[in-house]
């Protein structure tokens, strides 16, 4: 499971990476408007907390933290949700970045739970 895990941080990192560095193919990929300075800075924005989040699950892959970013990751799909259903000309972008973020709570979920798990000797 340990490499797993370490997929997983390194998927998020990816991912962060794309969005902070370019954020035009993420836009491009969810429907979104390349041209918009504000998608492109909120983009810019939650792909630095994916940055933040793949260095301190690296640095400490603890159940807590797989756990604690998991909640995170729940709470940034259930606000792009919201953010969803009251600005129609961003649907397509945040329910989009909602189920990317929705994988990301599932599969941290999983990793801490796995992770966490001792084998008998």
């Amino acid at each position: 499971m340990h490499g797993t895990r370490t997929g997983l941080i390194a998927v998020r990192a990816a991912y962060g990476g794309v969005a902070v560095l370019a954020p035009r193919v993420l836009l491009r990929l969810y429907g979104g408007d390349e041209s918009s300075q504000a998608e492109r800075a909120v983009l810019r924005v939650l792909g630095g907390r994916h940055l933040l989040q793949a260095a301190v699950t690296l640095l400490s892959p603890r159940p807590a933290v797989w756990d604690c970013g998991a909640a995170v990751d729940a709470a940034h799909s259930a606000s792009m949700l919201a953010l969803a259903r009251i600005r129609p000309e961003l649907r397509a972008t945040a329910g989009r970045d909602a189920v990317a973020a929705g994988l990301f709570a599932a599969s941290s979920a999983l990793a801490g739970r796995l992770g966490g798990r001792r084998r008998a000797a």
